[in-house]
């Protein structure tokens, strides 16, 4: 059962329905080869759109940009015709701080399982925000 599905149980009695789902996935010691391949970060974003059954709008952005060391790396916007995924990769650190918002329903969980998996991450977490 999906986060989403579970939100829904918890307030059945609710009639507001949500307006969207906002994920925020962090990845921890993450590759760093992909984390700086801005072809190989291009490629997750199509895959994840298609996983997770949301179409782009647009070319995916990716710009590497900071001039603090603890900071520098890519970051990656792309457009989905219900919201917007979008991410920075912490070169340093070797983490993703990765954010998914749509008004169609996805799985947050199985979003997270496949950038980590992407990415070989050691860990991540996923804190998920029903919007109303």
């Amino acid at each position: 059962m999906s986060i989403l599905q579970n939100e829904q149980e918890v307030n059945k009695e609710e009639t507001t329905e949500y307006w969207g789902v906002s994920s925020s996935i962090d990845l921890y010691d993450c590759d760093l080869a992909l984390m700086q391949n801005a072809e190989a970060i291009r490629e997750f974003v199509k895959i994840l759109c298609d996983r997770i059954k949301m179409r782009r709008y647009g070319e995916t952005q990716v710009v590497f940009f900071g001039d603090e060391p603890r900071v520098q790396g890519f970051s990656m916007t792309q457009l989905i015709e219900t919201s917007l995924i979008s991410a920075h990769f912490a070169d340093a650190s070797r983490a993703i701080y990765l954010d998914v918002f749509s008004c169609a329903p996805y799985d947050p969980e199985d979003a997270a399982k496949f950038a980590a998996e992407f990415f070989k991450a050691a860990r991540h977490q996923v804190n998920v925000t029903i919007r109303r």
